[in-house]
């Protein structure tokens, strides 16, 4: 059982530089956080500020996709990446 835990392992590990995480990672993921709370609230007049919360934190999943050369992860984060910065133009423009 542990070894077939190893070969798994090693076949799922997609961060190739994964002995470099340091906290930038973990800034994504607490800007994500932020951004689905404040988007997850009934306050409509904060919403473009979780919206441009999501463009910062999926901008730097973009990075973390592309260095890492996961594509779809880079791919899927740059997607969600357009749709919120259109949402933030149509909060604060439309």
């Amino acid at each position: 059982m542990v070894q077939l835990m190893k070969i798994l392992k090693d076949k799922t590990m997609k961060i190739r530089y994964y002995r470099d995480l340091k906290g930038a990672r973990w800034i994504g993921f607490a800007l994500a956080l932020i951004s689905v709370t404040i988007l997850s609230s009934a306050n409509i007049a904060t919403q473009w500020v979780g919206w441009t919360f999501s463009v910062i934190a999926c901008f730097m999943w973009v990075y973390f996709g592309l260095k890492d050369r996961d594509w779809p992860r880079a791919l899927m984060e740059l997607m969600y990446l357009l749709m919120s910065m259109r949402a933030v133009y149509n909060w604060l423009i439309g």
